[in-house]
């Protein structure tokens, strides 16, 4: 993933829409997975289009509208699965950045809401007493999507991944411990591991991130 390793920061502040335009920035491309940063300005569209993979949108800023066979309007924070060989396209009604996860085609998906419905991403999973709630919502050979909720108090150890992971942090607060270096991690932002960096997560209130972790 083309991003810079070892800090936090606003994928909607470094990837601002501009006037009467759409942007994409692709930071993963490889194994019949894309993973890019979409910028659209308000009013601005992306044609209905059909796909023969499945593709997770999640809102960082802005609303979106979900256009075409199944229609859905999704705000910050909310995640959309979009159906597979069905006319789908996109438009926002005000300055807007979103997630796109394009899966492969062999990707398994564990979503909380069908295709064409939109959900919220935090409610993915719930918080337990002294607990971490882990749940696998989409993977294939070569990426994996993983949502967590952390207990206050609770936390990983430190440890390493084999490929590169862009964190979302989605609900509360909690301390992402880098190559020896502790980064506040507040909910909005996201922070980036590159393959092998040694990293630990300490809840310092009730926590949920999504993780993004290339496989090798």
């Amino acid at each position: 993933m083309n991003e810079t390793a070892g800090r936090t920061f606003s994928i909607a502040d470094e990837n601002p829409a501009a006037e009467g335009c759409t942007i994409s920035k692709a930071i993963e491309d490889s194994s019949g997975n894309t993973i890019s940063y979409f910028s659209l300005g308000q009013d601005t569209d992306i044609s209905a289009e059909l796909y023969s993979y499945p593709k997770i949108h999640y809102v960082v800023s802005g609303t979106l509208e979900e256009t075409g066979a199944n229609p859905a309007t999704l705000k910050a924070g909310d995640a959309y699965l979009t159906p597979i060989d069905v006319p789908s396209g996109q438009h926002a009604t005000e300055d807007t950045v979103y997630l796109e996860i394009a899966l492969a085609k062999d990707s398994a998906t564990n979503l909380p809401a069908e295709a064409g419905k939109a959900f919220t991403l935090a409610d993915a999973v719930p918080y337990a007493d002294g607990r971490i709630v882990n749940r696998d919502l989409a993977h294939n050979a070569h990426l994996k999507l993983v949502e967590m909720a952390f207990d206050a108090g609770t936390g990983l150890s430190e440890h390493a991944a084999p490929g590169d992971a862009l964190l979302l942090a989605l609900d509360g607060e909690a301390t992402v411990i880098y190559e020896g270096k502790e980064h506040a991690f507040p909910a909005g932002s996201a922070f980036k591991f590159d393959a092998g960096g040694r990293h630990a997560i300490r809840a310092d209130k009730r926590f949920k991130m999504a993780l993004l972790i290339s496989l090798i």
